[in-house]
């Protein structure tokens, strides 16, 4: 969502995606914490390979997408909303 679509929200409905992209977020973690323990494993039995970089590769890509949660903050900071 870009940022001129967080301007278009009420403030009800901006706290609301908030909560919602915390539930994404800590799913998020758990999957980035998956996929580095499934990095640490196959370094471990099998070495470098491709198959080692291929989860870190999701990691990159999951990381990157954040950039929603920021938005949203920034747009609940300059409507001076409580946060919960």
């Amino acid at each position: 969502m870009k940022e001129n679509e967080f301007a278009q929200l009420s403030d009800q409905q901006l706290l609301e995606k908030k909560k919602q992209l915390k539930s994404t977020n800590i799913i998020n973690a758990v999957i980035i914490g998956v996929l580095i323990g499934v990095v640490i494993y196959s370094v471990l039995k099998n070495g470098f390979g491709f198959v080692t970089f291929l989860p870190l590769l999701f990691v990159y890509f999951i990381v990157k997408n954040q950039n929603e949660s920021k938005e949203l903050e920034k747009e609940i900071k300059s409507r001076n909303l409580r946060q919960e």
